[in-house]
């Protein structure tokens, strides 16, 4: 399974109460989660159903077993358009009881009162999850924990050995830091008259995080990736573009775009997945041949997690039910038997280091598995949560400038944080 966003989001989860039932504005629900855990709730997934009904089904089975009186009615929906219907259903008082979030999904309902602080609600699990899963659902500016960590993903770095080895590099030590990979990258461009790029897409926001950049102020109420760390990393962009070390078409690239690059020699390194391994396989077989894997390049020492969480809603009438679910959902158990149905990682404290996780058995799905676990142990999810999608595009648009010439990198990033600090005061 690539390592993306809709990737994760496609495998989300959700419950929900019957719309008329839940959130009506009258009052709210309890923050005591104490109670007897019984009720009707409804499991709301998207766009799961055709891969995992065997699975969900066996996890509703056995929540209604455990605990007699709870009733689960499981709903699947198209995986479009679902932080749409999130919001809809925040303003029009129907928010479900129990819902799948990325973390910048919970922001708003935090902010706005209907995501239940777990801290308070039921803090006594924390402990069994990773910390830095259970920390990434908490809002700068805000005391608590507003979602239970869900499953986790990361993806490690597949670099090209024989493009390693014909530009002069060890191909058995690859550039683990910023600095490493952009001294590689120039050697590379050079020893190949510029045809052959190592990386192939623009500083993204994670970037700027693993290269050690303070993204946002701890109150949460300004972004500062425009420091001169910051001003730095978009400088060593623009030299590697200039150079054409960084991929000459990196402005409008895509995932897809490029992964062809690297299939086909014109990139030496790409993030990527087991999926990513089979298909090199199949379509390339000189390329797999000396395909190397290595962690995500990084100068803090931490890669960079994707996480999904399952947040309550504060409004709930069903406090102990939602709250169990949620805990019964994500709980060591059940985020290991999803995780050996699909490519995605438990948020859960000791899951890591299963079998399953660190011993490899030859296949490519295992190494790359194994190499991924690894790091997510102390991963970090930089992507603030209160970066949205149009940030993301206010900063690329800014990026682009910067390595076109159009602008320097100091005013790019000035622009970029200027556009998203208004874009952060909307949000209210």
């Amino acid at each position: 399974m690539p390592v993306s966003r809709r990737t994760l989001a496609a495998a989300a989860v959700c419950v929900v109460l019957p719309l008329s039932g839940c959130g009506s504005g009258d009052g709210g629900g309890s923050t005591d989660a104490s109670g007897k855990i019984e009720g009707d709730i409804t499991f709301q997934t998207w766009n799961l159903r055709a891969n995992f009904k065997d699975y969900f089904e066996g996890v509703i089975a056995g929540f209604e077993k455990k605990y007699p009186g709870t009733d689960v009615k499981w709903i699947d929906q198209p995986a479009e358009g679902y932080a749409d219907k999130i919001s809809a259903d925040a303003a029009g008082g129907t928010l479900p009881d129990v819902v799948n979030v990325s973390p910048d999904l919970v922001a708003p309902l935090a902010k706005a009162g209907l995501a239940l602080d777990l801290d308070k609600a039921a803090g006594q699990y924390k402990k069994e999850y990773l910390e830095g899963a259970w920390a990434s659902h908490q809002i700068p500016g805000m005391q608590g924990t507003y979602a239970f960590p869900w499953y986790l993903n990361t993806g490690p770095l597949f670099y090209n050995k024989s493009l390693f080895k014909e530009a002069g590099l060890d191909p058995e030590q690859p550039p683990k830091t910023y600095d490493e990979v952009f001294d590689a990258a120039l050697k590379m461009a050079d020893e190949s008259d510029g045809k052959v790029a190592t990386l192939a897409n623009v500083p993204t926001i994670e970037d700027f995080g693993r290269y050690g950049v303070e993204l946002m102020n701890k109150e949460g109420t300004a972004f500062t990736f425009n420091d001169a760390k910051g001003v730095e990393l978009l400088t060593k962009y623009k030299e590697l573009y200039d150079a054409k070390a960084l991929d000459p078409q990196a402005l409008t690239a895509t995932s897809e775009s490029s992964g062809k690059k690297f299939l086909t020699g014109a990139v030496a390194m790409n993030p990527g997945s087991a999926l990513d391994l089979g298909n090199f396989k199949k379509q390339a077989p000189s390329l797999y041949k000396n395909i190397g894997i290595t962690d995500q390049i990084t100068s803090t020492g931490h890669v960079n997690m994707y996480v999904m969480g399952v947040m309550v809603n504060a409004q709930t009438k069903r406090t102990p039910a939602a709250v169990a679910f949620a805990h019964y959902v994500t709980d060591a158990e059940h985020q290991m038997s999803f995780a050996q149905q699909v490519a995605i990682f438990p948020s859960t404290a000791g899951s890591l280091d299963d079998p399953y996780f660190t011993k490899e058995d030859g296949t490519d799905e295992t190494r790359v598995r194994v190499a991924a676990a690894k790091s997510l142990k102390t991963a970090v999810n930089y992507t603030p949560v209160l970066f949205s999608e149009q940030m993301k595009t206010e900063l690329r648009n800014e990026v682009a400038k910067a390595l076109q010439g159009k602008e320097s990198p100091e005013e790019a990033l000035d622009n970029a944080v200027e556009a998203c600090d208004r874009l952060l005061q909307q949000q209210g």
